[in-house]
């Protein structure tokens, strides 16, 4: 796959001769999830996210392949095809990952014209990250910050009373 990323549910995706973008809905399945601890929210896209209603808003703005004297006709996003896909793994519902440089074809078009602008994807820090992290470097970075004890378990408050 030589270091793409995965495209899911959410990403950004724009056409060349729209105006506006547009977020990803996944709608082939509801079983492979990335970068989603909760298994909750970021849907594995494949090219199975065919035909009208893959997109949330479900148009591009104004289609430029499309004029009605001084301006165009709005997009309806229609997706026939995918390229550019992950070959080597196909998902239960018969469809190949896409990845970041995918491309969709529309019928007005007829050519890969809507490209993904962001896959989807977000980096969550975890506890893990925190106690992973060089010490030294953390430091430099932020130097008002003793990271040091951060990853010691706050010491137990005892009562006190006050004469």
């Amino acid at each position: 796959m030589s270091q793409k990323y995965v495209v899911v549910q959410g990403a950004m995706c724009k056409c060349k001769f729209g105006n506006a973008p547009d977020a990803l809905k996944v709608n082939s399945h509801q079983k492979y999830y990335a970068n989603d601890t909760q298994a909750s929210q970021k849907l594995i896209a494949t090219t199975m996210e065919l035909g009208g209603g893959t997109f949330q808003a479900n148009t591009f703005g104004l289609c430029k392949l499309q004029p009605t004297g001084n301006s165009y006709k709005p997009c309806q996003i229609v997706v026939t095809q995918w390229k550019g896909f992950y070959k080597n793994a196909d998902l239960g519902n018969g469809g190949h990952v896409l990845v970041e440089d995918s491309k969709a074809i529309c019928p007005i078009a007829g050519s890969p014209c809507i490209q993904i602008t962001n896959h989807g994807q977000s980096m969550a820090g975890s506890a893990q990250n925190a106690a992973d992290a060089d010490a030294d470097a953390q430091r430099q970075i932020n130097p008002m910050v003793d990271t040091r004890g951060l990853n010691q378990e706050a010491a137990t408050v005892q009562e006190v009373t006050v004469i």
